[in-house]
């Protein structure tokens, strides 16, 4: 625990400094509550990437602070930070990380390329490995060799097997393939890469719609995970790309990537409270090992 921690503490240095360092700044003893302070404040959090919904809440009780009070100091504006930060996750299951329930449980990784997809996956498949588990990939990303090459190297490093066909060739008939060979070899866990970029994103969508639809053939219940990537230095900008992908794919968790201490992990509390979604793992670091489970409150207390 301590560990993990220290990891999110790390992660969330930018945060801390432009957040906690930001309020001590603003408030230097007891200030009080008018327009110009609450104006500043606002603009730390905006900043932060805490999220204007969030934002504006925190505001709105701190101007009905205001009024009973008068004034506050530093230590009750973070107290009350803190509050409001916990409750964005209040609506959310309380698990962790992800529960493996059927086998083969499918695991779809969703999100466009550049927010460390393929890496994710070697990521995750290295940690249902060491947990015990059987576990396969499927590089359904076919459009880029690249890709292919990548999963077939992270697959290498964790030990676990691949399904792959050549560049090119129809993702759904690849993910249709390996869900085959998962069931036949026993596996517990099926992991599969997806395309993050084609020539439009209507294009993009109407795959990863064909792939879980040829998912659906073998098991109807697949798949049992739909996990979309987002890179944390993105920001508001990832809260974009997760409602386009939500729009097509019921995405059932959150892996935020490039969570070491260069991005504003704010971005965190956004996708909680604007889209509802759980956040179930956090990539700290580029090692194989450098993966995560969210853990909101933690991460709540490492943050301050």
């Amino acid at each position: 625990m301590l560990k993990i921690f220290s990891k999110f503490q790390k992660g969330l240095e930018k945060t801390r400094t432009g957040l906690v360092d930001g309020i001590a700044q603003v408030i230097t003893g007891s200030r009080k509550i008018d327009d110009d302070l609450l104006d500043e404040l606002e603009e730390l959090l905006v900043l932060s990437d805490i999220g204007i919904e969030t934002a504006e809440t925190i505001i709105d009780d701190l101007r009905e602070r205001g009024k009973e009070v008068g004034a506050v100091d530093k230590e009750e504006v973070i107290e009350l930070l803190k509050s409001e930060l916990a409750l964005s996750f209040s609506n959310l299951s309380a698990s962790n990380g992800i529960e493996i329930t059927k086998k083969p449980h499918v695991i779809s990784v969703v999100g466009v390329n550049g927010t460390g997809k393929t890496t994710s996956i070697g990521k995750l498949a290295n940690r249902f490995q060491k947990d015990g588990h059987k576990v396969l990939l499927a590089a359904a990303d076919t459009f880029r060799a690249a890709a292919i090459n990548q999963l077939d190297i992270w697959a290498q490093r964790s030990g676990v097997d691949i399904v792959h066909n050549q560049p090119g060739s129809d993702p759904a008939s690849v993910a249709f393939d390996a869900l085959q060979a998962a069931t036949a070899r026993n596996s517990d866990v099926l992991l599969i890469d997806t395309a993050g970029r084609l020539q439009t994103k209507t294009n993009l969508m109407a795959e990863l719609e064909k792939i879980h639809r040829v998912l659906g053939r073998l098991d109807s219940t697949a798949p049992h995970e739909v996990l979309l990537t987002m890179d944390a230095i993105t920001g508001q900008n990832g809260l974009s790309q997760a409602r386009q992908f939500a729009k097509i794919v019921d995405i059932t968790g959150i892996l935020l990537n490039k969570l070491d201490g260069t991005a504003k992990g704010g971005i965190v509390f956004s996708i909680a409270k604007e889209m509802n979604i759980p956040v179930k793992y956090i990539g700290v670091g580029e090692q194989i090992d450098d993966i995560e489970e969210f853990d909101p409150k933690l991460f709540v207390e490492a943050l301050f």
